[in-house]
């Protein structure tokens, strides 16, 4: 354990690198437009800079506990430092799209490291009365993270160029390098333990869980953009996740030195139930940050900063509530009442928000539906967190904060896709039924084109010119109404499905919120 000066050093660090991995996630999606215009890509070809460093994270993630012990806890996170901050570099300095697609996948190999170690590392650093304060500023960052990326992005797209949101990284990243050499230290069992050797390496389990999780990440990250299942490429790659995925579930509980030691979720009733809440938490904390902002932008005509800022209170005030929560666990209020209750909070945001919605809407109406949003992800997050590795010691901790890490970002992954499909194709049906209601026979839809067209010739058009644009201009109206209906139907099934998983609440069995987790035999 550390104390004074050099505990809260190892705190900023491992917080501020959190916050690194996390808003790479979200910071480019804003300024994928000016990277198709400077690289010459199409829009499909593009998204491929937002997928390769997904695909890295969710396969580095579960393997991070091995790589750690393997190579020495503060080793791997120095090298995985280094790693993330000469790519960021080498993605700012990109002359082509591919070049940039390749190094954000290493990117996101380095980045990948970063959030499961450094909760390692904070595990470690606070002494077992102190750890859900240790876990309240891990989950600071996983919180906040994904949120401020837009917002850090938007105001470096409208007032520099893209590779600025690269290059903000650099300094960061050379200062975190500087303090992990200077004051993050391995704990005894690593320093003490032998490298295992390179033929005893569960190869195997890692080719895979590469093939499985990889390809799985692959079709959520561009299935919607090939059509899904009408694609044959996405078949394919469908086809390898699942081949993959029952492979490397048989080798990983077969296997005498697995790479990912799945066995660990028959030992604590406790992780496997964290384990599908983190799959939830992800699905809602990513979906719901993907689809305001597409909302803001498209329908109410918001810039990039404009939504950013208007995220930002709300992941301010879900950052700054986890240690008032990881004060509440240590008091003894337990995990288990605490989770419904951020479910049914959560629940309130996304009817607050199915109802919010409107062509009239500002930046005021979305605040406090967003603080309760805050408060709803700190009472999920951080006790789910403590819930699943609380009574883990050894590897099986460093295996648990693998899994529940790679669980949560497909979560995230999941809810992004479900939930850009669902948004794309039911616009196209809702557009159906109010069709029946507009018709150059009804009396009302004659009345609004001719006013509109009266309008545009008083603006100087011609009346064919002018009978078109008031096409045009109904035509805008009829789908903007349509989207209002579609996005307030997307905030509602998102609640929904939380409340549907609200009963795997009653399967956590009751732990002691200060119980030890060692961590000191992975990362």
């Amino acid at each position: 354990m550390e104390t004074g000066f050099t505990k809260w050093i190892i705190v900023v660090t491992v917080v501020l690198c959190v916050l690194l991995e996390l808003i790479d996630t979200s910071i480019v999606n804003v300024a994928l437009t000016q990277m198709m215009g400077n690289l010459s890509a199409t829009q499909q070809e593009v998204t491929w800079v937002v997928a390769a460093y997904g695909i890295a994270n969710v396969i580095v993630i579960p393997m991070t506990g091995f790589l750690a012990e393997q190579f020495g806890r503060k080793n791997y996170f120095f090298f995985s430092v280094v790693l993330f901050t000469l790519a960021s570099m080498a993605c700012g300095q990109s002359t082509n799209l591919w070049e940039l697609v390749a190094f954000r996948f290493i990117q996101g190999i380095g980045g990948g490291a970063l959030m499961a170690t450094s909760q390692a590392i904070l595990i470690d650093t606070f002494p077992p009365k102190q750890l859900p304060l240790g876990q309240a500023l891990f989950g600071m960052g996983v919180i906040i993270g994904p949120t401020i990326g837009p917002t850090l992005g938007g105001y470096i797209v409208d007032n520099y160029d893209w590779p600025w949101i690269f290059y903000v990284n650099v300094p960061v990243g050379i200062l975190a390098a500087i303090f992990t050499l200077a004051f993050i230290r391995d704990p005894e069992r690593i320093k003490n333990a032998i490298p295992r050797p390179l033929r005893e390496i569960d190869w195997a389990g890692i080719f895979l869980l590469i093939l499985g999780v990889g390809s799985l990440q692959l079709v959520l990250e561009q299935g919607e953009t090939e059509d899904w299942f009408e694609s044959a490429y996405i078949n394919s790659f469908a086809l390898l996740a699942a081949i993959g995925l029952l492979g490397f579930i048989w080798r990983e509980l077969t296997a005498k030195a697995p790479i990912v030691d799945l066995r660990v979720l028959g030992k604590s009733r406790n992780l496997a139930v964290g384990s599908v809440l983190s799959f939830v938490l992800g699905f809602g904390m990513f979906a719901s940050v993907f689809i305001l902002p597409i909302f803001t932008q498209r329908i109410l005509g918001f810039t990039a900063a404009q939504t950013g800022y208007m995220l930002l209170p709300g992941a301010l005030a879900s950052g700054f509530m986890m240690p008032v929560i990881g004060k509440m666990l240590q008091a003894g209020v337990p995990q288990k009442v605490m989770i419904p209750i951020g479910f049914l909070i959560f629940f309130g945001f996304t009817f607050w928000m199915a109802n919010v919605i409107s062509p009239t809407a500002g930046e005021s109406d979305f605040f406090w539906p967003l603080m309760v949003r805050g408060l709803g992800m700190g009472l999920i997050f951080l006790p789910i967190t403590t819930m699943s590795l609380a009574g883990l010691k050894g590897k099986d901790a460093g295996q648990a904060a693998g899994l529940t890490g790679m669980i949560r970002q497909l979560g995230g992954s999941f809810g992004v896709a479900i939930v850009g499909t669902y948004l794309e194709r039911s616009i196209a049906q809702n557009r159906i039924s109010p069709l029946a209601h507009i018709s150059l026979y009804d009396t009302a839809t004659v009345q609004r084109i001719q006013a509109f067209t009266q309008n545009f010739m008083a603006h100087g058009f011609p009346f064919e010119q002018a009978q078109k644009q008031a096409y045009y201009a109904l035509e805008g109206i009829l789908m903007k109404q349509v989207s209002i209906i579609t996005y307030s139907q997307v905030f509602a099934m998102i609640g929904l499905f939380f409340v549907v998983c609200l009963p795997l609440v009653l399967l956590i069995k009751r732990a002691k919120t200060t119980e030890k987790i060692d961590l000191n035999a992975a990362h």
